[in-house]
């Protein structure tokens, strides 16, 4: 079943906050939350998120109704792609070396923001390159 592509924008428009705050203070516990939140977005898909349940009890009812949906696929594996470099991020904060934490969020900012400022899901468009490229190996 489809879903309404608002709700990964809105996802990443509060993905986008969270990441920016985490670069300015450097708290691996907020980094920590984010990595929740992709790991749960991951596991059951862009709706069962924290941020996903924000726009569907809250965001969502006060809006019109939803004219684009989009297949749940991409979405979840953008969360995945998320996870593993908010997880980078983790490592790199509590452990070192100094540049992986910044560095590893950044990159996690810069894909949320892409979504939330214009729509383009980075993530996303990496799930479609991996399923061409292995319908085309099969």
């Amino acid at each position: 079943m489809d879903i309404d592509a608002r709700g990964p924008r809105f996802g990443a428009a509060v993905t986008t906050v969270v990441l920016a705050v985490v670069l300015i203070t450097r708290s691996p516990w907020l980094l920590a939350w984010q990595t929740l939140a992709f790991a749960l977005g991951t596991a059951g898909g862009v709706g069962r998120s924290p941020y996903g349940w924000v726009f569907r009890a809250v965001v969502r009812p006060r809006l019109g109704p939803p004219t684009e949906f989009e297949a749940p696929q991409p979405p979840r594996f953008a969360q995945a792609v998320g996870l593993g470099f908010a997880g980078l991020g983790l490592i790199g904060f509590a452990l070192g070396p100094d540049w992986l934490g910044p560095a590893a969020t950044g990159a996690a900012l810069a894909a949320a923001f892409l979504n939330a400022a214009f729509g383009y899901c980075l993530g996303c468009e990496m799930y479609l390159l991996v399923r061409r490229a292995t319908v085309r190996a099969e």
